[in-house]
């Protein structure tokens, strides 16, 4: 078990993440992560609820801390910063993870009901943000708005951090995203 860092989740993870970049996520099954991985089947269904859930580890726990971290903002920062500061506060997390995300972000792309799933996941967070927002006493359209402008932000932010040549870190790109939405946002 020497080669596997971290706990559980992770080496589910990572053994799916390997079986389904060696033999596609199609013709991996559940059986074969869990062996992959030293564990059983049974351990893989007490982590996730199913393959797909496998590339979306501690995505709940994700949504429910920018989420509070939100809602807990100091009233006197903007709505806008308040989710920019939420997301990088917990960027060190997913740098410390880049490789893995690169290649889920393969696995990702090569398959459409992944990157629906995907959505599905962008499309909660988005409704957490919102409900903090509103929790905070910013009305709607304004919550909603900001907060689908805010998820677009992160998902660009990722995606120049997955193919950032330099390695620079998530916050540096989240960062440079929301700087980016507001210098636009005082252009109009």
């Amino acid at each position: 078990m020497g080669r596997w860092p971290g706990g559980t989740q992770e080496r589910l993870q990572e053994a799916a993440i390997e079986l389904f970049t060696e033999r596609s996520y199609e013709r991996t099954t559940v059986a074969e992560i869990a062996t992959r991985a030293g564990l059983t089947e049974r351990t893989f269904y007490n982590h996730f609820a199913d393959k797909r859930e496998v590339l979306f580890p501690e995505q709940d726990s994700f949504i429910a801390e920018v989420r509070e971290a939100v809602g807990a903002a100091p009233a006197k920062q903007s709505p806008l910063d308040a989710v920019s500061a939420a997301f990088i506060a917990g960027s060190d997390w997913f740098d410390q993870r880049r490789e893995a995300a690169q290649r889920r972000r393969h696995i990702l792309d090569a398959h459409t009901d992944l990157r629906e799933r995907e959505w599905a996941k962008l499309a909660a967070l988005g409704e957490a943000i919102t409900a903090a927002l509103r929790t905070r006493g910013i009305p709607d359209p304004a919550a909603t708005l900001t907060a689908a402008v805010s998820v677009t932000a992160y998902q660009l932010a990722a995606a120049r951090w997955l193919a950032d040549p330099q390695y620079g870190t998530l916050g540096h790109h989240l960062h440079t995203s929301f700087e980016d939405l507001h210098r636009t946002a005082r252009s109009w």
